[in-house]
């Protein structure tokens, strides 16, 4: 084992997100939304990113966006069945499109919130510390945005705490009493 392996044991969880935002933004070409602590508004759908994407990069117009948005916004904030139905109805959008159309008389169209064929044609990007205010306030280490979308979480620990206690910290963050409606989109 190498000396600055060796070094690097239980070192803070800071060093650990520093280099984790590196490699995201370094060798996987994520874009940096930056550090969202103090950043009022912070959700799971980031509308204007959601917006840029559909518009600029698939060629939507701004009736079927809006549509597709209401959609999003719809399944993503239905909790009455709870976390796991909410998240079922999100990933048939994410996977399947949203079928809607521009005015009464047209075609429908699918709009695809996730360019499947294409993946490197999405916006991929990143946030941290991302203050989230729920039921209680919470804030995940390593926020995953895919045009604009949350849908992956990172929590992270010191080498020294146990793997059990980041695990346990996420599924207490899914709970109601915490931040649950975020995790609607995440899968």
């Amino acid at each position: 084992m190498k000396n600055s392996t060796l070094h690097a044991v239980g070192q803070p969880e800071r060093i650990t997100q520093n280099r984790d935002v590196q490699l995201f933004k370094d060798q996987l070409k994520y874009a940096y939304l930056g550090n969202w602590e103090e950043r009022p508004g912070n959700s799971n759908i980031k509308e204007l990113l959601l917006r840029t994407y559909l518009s600029d990069k698939k060629g939507y117009n701004e009736i079927l966006i809006s549509k597709a948005l209401y959609e999003l916004h719809k399944a993503a904030n239905n909790l009455n069945d709870g976390l796991y139905s909410a998240n079922k109805k999100v990933y048939d959008l994410l996977r399947y499109g949203i079928r809607a159309k521009a005015e009464a008389g047209e075609n429908f169209e699918t709009i695809e919130l996730i360019d499947w064929k294409h993946p490197e044609k999405n916006d991929f990007a990143i946030a941290e510390a991302v203050t989230i205010q729920g039921y209680r306030e919470k804030r995940p280490d390593i926020v995953m945005y895919f045009n604009g979308i949350a849908l992956g979480v990172l929590e992270l620990k010191r080498s020294t705490v146990s793997i059990g206690d980041g695990i346990r910290q996420n599924i207490v963050n899914q709970q109601k009493e915490f931040i649950q409606s975020f995790f609607s989109t995440i899968q």
